[in-house]
């Protein structure tokens, strides 16, 4: 709901997608500097309080831009910090809610834990951005902040149902030492190393599209906020498709599957830059939801069973360093949209999703070969 509500609104302030970038870019700057502490954190103390004080942070940040919206002082830059203000809070909450899967279901149905982990964010996907769109055109933007709010309000209560799992470890070390210690072992771990690094282009070649989303129901299709939640909609339906289809078949060929879902990913953007048409773009969405489906969960769950839990949040944190640099894909894509279009800058982002999915496909055996 946010991702629809702060795009559509950064867009409909002012008009540019190269500020709808920057805007988006600023969750970068404390995801990239912070989330290799966040993992620390994650390793070394409780992970669901952890998880809670994101949560709260999160109600408190909805709420104060909803109010600024209402009371008229709401410009692009407010929207920038909060958004940065929003990647400090991810760069601690996410290695910590990844890292704590293990410890509440084991090892033994990790993927499958994983996989509907994914469908449940698959299934709002689905569900959020068409209430966001509909509250967005007839209520205002200030109310899908409200909503979000008391979201986040609900999602702390459910949170505080979780047992305690207790640290990873205890340690009182160094902060510096524990990081650099999480690095030499992510180093060391060649399939680790692989998945992060094929984690890292399909952020960055994949993503963009999912932020850049209001140049394409503006300049594109000339539509409103309801046609772009209904896209996003049906692309959350995909995705949700795809998780449950990797939470039913288990370990059957998942490393195959993940190259899989990333040609996937790529096919699609391809075919929403040569097609101009929303009927058109609504199948594509499915696509290209079928293939994020497949590389968040199988991506992750592969990751998780190649770490030891001691390291787990902070491999996860790296991981989610992917999120932080998303953004900065974004950034450059915006650049591009403004200058040569938007079906131009997405359909090059499919050319280079398509490149590294042969790369990954040609030269890892062994990810291929994964159960």
């Amino acid at each position: 709901m946010q991702m629809l509500a702060r795009g559509y609104l950064v867009f409909e302030i002012t008009g540019s997608a190269s500020l709808l970038g920057v805007v988006n870019a600023g969750m970068a700057i404390p995801m990239l500097s912070l989330s290799l502490f966040g993992g620390a954190f994650a390793d070394r103390i409780e992970r669901k309080r952890i998880i809670q004080m994101g949560q709260a942070g999160s109600f408190v940040i909805a709420l104060v831009v909803g109010l600024f919206i209402v009371t008229g002082y709401i410009t692009w830059q407010y929207l920038f910090i909060a958004s940065i203000i929003q990647g400090t809070m991810f760069s601690f909450m996410m290695p910590a809610r990844q890292a704590i899967i293990p410890q509440l279901v084991g090892s033994e149905k990790l993927s499958n834990a994983m996989a509907l982990n994914a469908a449940a964010m698959s299934s709002m996907t689905l569900i959020a951005p068409g209430i966001a769109g509909v509250l967005y055109a007839y209520a205002g933007a200030h109310y899908v902040y409200f909503v979000i709010a008391g979201l986040a309000a609900i999602s702390f209560i459910c949170t505080s149902q979780i047992p305690k799992t207790g640290a990873a470890r205890k340690s009182t070390g160094p902060m510096g030492k524990e990081i650099w210690a999480g690095l030499v072992y992510i180093r060391n771990s060649h399939m680790v190393l692989v998945l992060l690094v094929m984690g890292l282009a399909t952020t960055l070649f994949a993503m963009p599209f999912r932020m850049l989303m209001p140049v394409f129901v503006v300049d594109v299709y000339h539509l409103g906020p309801e046609s772009m939640g209904l896209l996003t909609a049906i692309m959350g339906g995909g995705s949700l498709v795809g998780a449950l289809f990797i939470a039913a078949i288990g370990n059957w060929r998942r490393g195959l599957l993940l190259i899989i879902g990333s040609f996937a990913s790529g096919i699609a953007l391809l075919l929403l830059a040569i097609f101009p048409i929303y009927t058109a773009a609504a199948v594509f969405m499915i696509l290209l939801g079928l293939g994020d489906a497949g590389r968040r969960s199988l991506n992750q769950s592969l990751i998780m069973e190649e770490v030891e839990d001691q390291y787990r949040g902070r491999v996860m944190s790296v991981f989610m360093m992917n999120f932080g640099l998303m953004p900065l894909g974004v950034l450059p894509t915006g650049l591009l949209a403004d200058y040569i279009g938007a079906q131009p800058a997405i359909g090059l982002l499919g050319i280079l999703m398509l490149i590294t999915a042969t790369a990954v496909i040609l030269t890892q055996k062994r990810l291929r070969e994964l159960n």
